[in-house]
């Protein structure tokens, strides 16, 4: 495939500011009414259930982007710059280091049009040690997108063609929609390829899921669940977490991740619905986001995985709605072959309106019936502060907590998947304020 080039195109920079909704969540309301109302407030909406409420772990609500027509689902927690602020040059008393980590960012969904976010995140990252090869994609914007469906792919198919050395780190600058659009336009076999051999981690979450399931699907190359450079590093205050997380699952070739309670999930589930609680699983780890995943049945793009092991995660999503997709997953064939299902964080689901005892659980609980396949809960990773990075389309197994204090945990650890030297990251740089 030809090598594709682009031009940049400045994001308008006068946007007109959210109104302001200061009252409670409604039961019931759509995803795209959940996400207006929180996109509108800094997330005191948000508070008026105790479940929606760990999607504001870490977050500042006392500050707000109103320089944002309206919140993706990338953004949550969000705490990021007011209005009209000036970027800011880091503070000499920083305690940064030479960025010496070779570092792309590709754009491949919702413009990052607060340019004074972008721009803290850039600092902070170069803080840390990672040396940002591209900074000016983050001024691209074409509609709601970063750019073009040409531009955007040229992030990922430049280095597959070669026109691009392919960096150590491909990180994504946020989510929200348009990832899809790029599929049919990149060489996932040659890409993947190149970044196994020179041993590329490309992360981001949410609408990044689509790019991750293709890399894995048609170039067999595993890639990182974690936070972005928009929709964490440029908050005015990153969850601390959320980055020490970032680093350590960056670094460290043996990763594993506790899990001490299925809160995240439901409040109303086990840790593990199995017949055998006790048993251990060694599979490949896949999926995402649940909305995208199941938005990809049927494509060649969605991986096919003997024995492998699937991650859900979801934000805003109604229980029917979370249902409808997962049987989208269960009739198109995706859980046979399976050995687990494993579920990070079901945000904001809100309450059915008609009737309240048809909840997460409930949907969960069916899917068990259905599927047969062990279900763990709880899995620190989605659209809530305090995330747990991990690597997708790498050896993951699940086995019986080891810690004495949740003897009915579970942790999952992770293995064969790309690193960088924990000595060329400063993790605090990812934080620090300007």
């Amino acid at each position: 495939m030809r090598s594709i080039s682009f031009t940049s195109q400045q994001t308008p920079s006068d946007k007109k500011p959210a109104k302001n909704l200061n009252r409670n969540l409604n039961n019931g309301l759509d995803r795209r009414q959940f996400l207006r109302r929180v996109g509108a407030s800094a997330g005191l909406g948000l508070l008026a259930t105790q479940s929606i409420a760990h999607t504001l772990t870490g977050a500042d609500p006392s500050n707000h982007d109103t320089n944002r027509a309206q919140l993706t689902k990338d953004d949550f927690p969000m705490s990021s710059i007011k209005d009209g602020q000036l970027a800011p040059a880091m503070s000499s008393q920083a305690n940064c280091i030479a960025p010496s980590i070779k570092t792309c960012l590709f754009a491949s969904s919702n413009v990052g049009n607060n340019d004074t976010r972008n721009q803290l995140a850039l600092q902070r990252l170069a803080c840390a040690g990672f040396k940002v090869a591209n900074p000016d994609i983050t001024n691209r914007q074409y509609l709601r997108f970063a750019g073009t469906d040409w531009q955007r792919a040229s992030d990922l198919q430049n280095i597959a063609t070669g026109a691009i050395a392919a960096p150590k780190l491909l990180l994504g600058v946020r989510g929200g929609y348009g990832a899809m659009r790029l599929l049919p336009m990149i060489n996932w076999q040659t890409l993947g390829r190149i970044m196994q051999e020179r041993g590329t981690i490309l992360a981001g979450f949410s609408d990044v899921t689509a790019i991750q399931c293709a890399l894995l699907a048609q170039g067999g190359m595993s890639s990182l669940a974690a936070p972005m450079l928009y929709s964490e590093f440029g908050k005015t205050k990153p969850d601390k977490v959320s980055c020490r997380q970032f680093a350590k699952a960056l670094s460290n070739p043996n990763l594993n991740i506790e899990v001490q309670s299925a809160d995240l999930t439901s409040k109303q589930l086990p840790m593990i619905l199995a017949t055998d609680d006790t048993q251990t699983i060694t599979g490949t780890i896949w999926g995402g986001n649940l909305s995208v995943v199941s938005a990809l049945a049927g494509s060649k793009y969605l991986p096919s995985i003997d024995g492998g092991i699937v991650f859900l995660e979801d934000v805003g999503e109604q229980p029917y709605r979370i249902e409808r997709m997962l049987y989208d997953l269960y009739l198109a064939g995706v859980f046979k072959g399976q050995q687990a299902i494993v579920f990070g964080a079901l945000s904001g689901t809100g309450e059915d309106g008609y009737d309240a005892r048809y909840d997460v659980a409930t949907v969960i609980r069916q899917l068990y019936k259905l599927t047969g396949l062990p279900i763990y809960n709880g899995m620190s990773f989605g659209h809530i502060g305090q995330k747990h990075s991990f690597p997708l389309g790498a050896r993951c197994q699940i086995s019986p907590s080891l810690n004495i204090s949740a003897s009915d945990g579970y942790q999952l650890t992770f293995a064969d998947y790309p690193t960088i030297d924990a000595d060329s990251i400063n993790v605090e740089g990812l934080w620090q304020m300007a």
